[in-house]
């Protein structure tokens, strides 16, 4: 039934393209920084519901993409659609579906909760009984309602980040734009915000979008694109993404690592690389090659290690590059 939605949903554009009222479509986006590429022919779509999240090392593109998307930096070469509205020519248009939660704090730690939503409110014409609603059903589903009286500044890093969303989806926004949400978070208040955004999306049927340098905020999400120096380089869930890396991974750590990879290959036949001062191998059954391994050169090895492909292992596999 939902194939059929949307095939009932889309529009052809004047070049062939198709596209629908409830996804972020990009063809073709590149962007050019004097004479750095920072976005080199990226096409992609995303579709109400769904959480996705843009991961890439720093200087990946992710920066570029998120101030294009949020109408901060104009399209200059390819199409982007967002919600059924063409990015060069309807900003305005776009501006009003958007709630945007930029990296680095927004909010006045000076004011209260309830203060810093009430004057995002107003910038939206919101007021009066309908905006304190809108507050206080915000503030109570992301477990901050309780601190509405208290000042921002006194609050975590964790919850200051849920009153950042509760203000972005102050409007109802149709889309949700996420830069790097859970930097300087700990682990236990990361995996709390990212469950928040798995609900957000899932019960109002709203597009997440988030940045991330992160692995454990893109597992996290419903379908995940990897940058590396401007290019899409992958596309899918997490755990299809990772099922392309054959086996296991076992990162090893000698005296001499390329001499090491030598013997390996002359050894075992395997093809290791050489990534962040590891040596890195793929293969099947390895807790049984580690073995032989550290058999085999019992004296050479300072340091083994395997377990199950992570997003990290994907990239280093389509790229020949460590995740830095």
């Amino acid at each position: 039934m939902q194939q059929d939605f949307f095939a009932d949903s889309r529009k052809p554009m004047a070049d062939g393209f198709q596209y629908t009222d409830d996804q972020i479509e990009v063809k073709n986006l590149s962007h050019v920084y004097q004479t750095r590429r920072a976005l080199d022919n990226v096409s992609f779509s995303v579709s109400c519901g769904e959480v996705f999240g843009l991961l890439g090392p720093n200087g990946s593109g992710k920066t570029t993409l998120f101030r294009i998307l949020s109408t901060l930096m104009p399209v200059t070469s390819g199409t982007v659609r967002v919600l059924g509205h063409d990015l060069t020519t309807e900003v305005k248009a776009v501006r009003k579906l958007l709630g945007v939660v930029f990296q680095h704090p927004g909010l006045d730690g000076k004011l209260t909760v309830f203060e810093n939503l009430r004057h995002h409110g107003h910038l939206y014409g919101l007021a009066g009984k309908t905006l304190r609603d809108r507050i206080s059903e915000l503030l109570e589903r992301f477990g901050v309602l309780d601190r509405a009286k208290e000042r921002v500044e006194l609050l975590s890093g964790g919850l200051q980040r849920r009153v950042e969303i509760a203000k972005a989806m102050l409007h109802s926004p149709r889309l949700l734009l996420l830069d790097e949400p859970t930097s300087g978070l700990d682990v236990a208040a990361r995996r709390q915000l990212n469950d928040y955004l798995g609900a957000l999306a899932d019960t109002e049927n709203i597009l997440v979008f988030l940045t991330t340098h992160l692995l454990d905020d893109a597992e996290a999400c419903n379908r995940v694109g990897i940058l590396d120096a401007g290019k899409l380089v992958a596309l899918g869930e997490p755990n299809e993404l990772k099922a392309e890396v054959s086996g296991d991974v076992i990162l090893i750590e000698c005296i001499d690592n390329e001499v090491f990879c030598t013997e390996i290959t002359k050894r075992f036949g395997v093809s290791p690389v050489l990534a962040d001062n590891l040596i890195r191998v793929e293969c099947e059954r390895g807790h049984e090659f580690v073995r032989d391994l550290v058999a085999t050169f019992p004296d050479e090895i300072q340091s083994v290690r395997f377990g199950k492909p992570t997003l990290e292992d994907v990239f280093i596999k389509l790229t020949g590059n460590p995740f830095v």
